[in-house]
């Protein structure tokens, strides 16, 4: 197995976790237009702030960022200092930082090993509009408004392991496969930090890779903020717990997601399903691609009656180890740690074909 595929759930319950393009003295949500519906959604940069900041919160280095670039309608950027054999987050969710010619030797490209889609609404929800007023102390009281909502949110993901800590060096800039490091970059920053990094060959490309030691600690660490994630805005009015009331986890060879149709909203608009038919259908059809046991994590009180259904409905794939079904924070952590002890190193190189 190579990557970790995911989807998870979140349950905002008369939130505003992601906030869109304000209007004068209103805030406005984040939301989509789909077929005449309104989907409240979270983005995917959003969550991956909240994830980064989690990483932070149990103690994690992080890149410091530089703003560059002029003001007053020309260009501007903001960047990392683009060190990911130095910095986990560098690493897990990528950066781009190009010098003034876009050939120059020293510009340096991450894609990123964790990837994250957006956590959309599973079902249409028009948020309310808040009305609000300052008043304390002032002759003239000021209007304000805010929206909020009621939602599950769901969203895949994609953890690519054997990337983790694995850099490709810069070879044929026109290929089309443009991730690298300058060599110079790759080799002086691990000598300087005594990280002992191999030169290898990694899909095809000269590359630099880190010691397991330090790629099963940031693959836990992924992990570990899943499962403590905390973030996202209005907390002061709309304060909600941000982990995932429920996820799905499954490791595969490839880098396809057979969970995307196992959780979404019910086609008749009546909210969240999560389909073991779908589920069942999906691990058949990938049988040779796939690891068990399928992780489920699942919030007790968190449709209840879903949950009874789909038990039962996987009886037999339950007593026989193929699905798992845990808490989400206790799924998360035992497979950090058994990653942090080494039970799935072979996770960490790509399946030989």
């Amino acid at each position: 197995m190579a990557y970790l595929a995911g989807k998870l759930v979140l349950a905002v319950t008369a939130g505003a976790p992601n906030n869109g393009r304000g209007e004068a003295t209103t805030g406005r949500v984040k939301k989509a237009q789909i077929r005449q519906q309104t989907y409240p959604y979270v983005s995917a940069q959003a969550f991956r702030r909240w994830l980064r900041d989690s990483m932070t919160d149990a103690g994690m280095e992080t890149s410091p960022t530089q703003r560059v670039g002029k003001k007053e309608g020309k260009a501007q950027k903001a960047t990392t200092a683009a060190d990911p054999v130095r910095y986990a987050d560098d690493d897990l969710f990528g950066y781009l930082k190009a010098t003034a010619k876009a050939d120059d030797a020293a510009t340096t490209l991450r894609d990123t090993p964790f990837m994250m889609g957006t956590l959309l609404a599973v079902e249409p929800a028009r948020p309310t509009e808040d009305f609000g007023v300052m008043s304390r102390g002032i002759d003239e009281p000021v209007l304000h408004a805010h929206e909020f909502y009621t939602a599950d949110l769901a969203a895949p993901f994609l953890l690519d392991l054997p990337r983790i800590g694995t850099f490709t060096l810069p070879q044929q800039r026109g290929s089309g496969r443009a991730n690298y490091l300058t060599a110079e970059a790759a080799m002086q920053a691990a000598a300087a930090v005594s990280l002992g990094a191999q030169v290898i060959v990694f899909r095809g490309q000269d590359a630099v890779r880190l010691p397991i030691e330090i790629r099963r600690d940031r693959a836990a660490l992924v992990l570990e903020a899943l499962a403590a994630i905390s973030g996202g805005a209005k907390k002061s009015m709309h304060y909600g717990d941000r982990t995932p009331a429920m996820l799905m986890l499954v490791p595969m060879a490839g880098g396809v997601n057979p969970l995307e149709f196992t959780i979404g909203g019910a086609e008749d608009g009546s909210g969240l399903q999560v389909r073991a038919d779908a589920l069942r259908a999906e691990l058949r059809a990938w049988h040779d691609q796939w690891q068990a046991p399928v992780r489920v994590g699942w919030r007790p009180g968190f449709k209840e009656i879903t949950r009874k259904q789909f038990e039962a409905d996987l009886a037999q794939e339950i007593r026989d180890g193929q699905v798992r079904i845990d808490h989400p924070r206790t799924l998360l952590r035992d497979l950090a740690a058994e990653l942090r002890a080494g039970e799935h190193d072979a996770w960490f190189d790509d399946p030989a074909r």
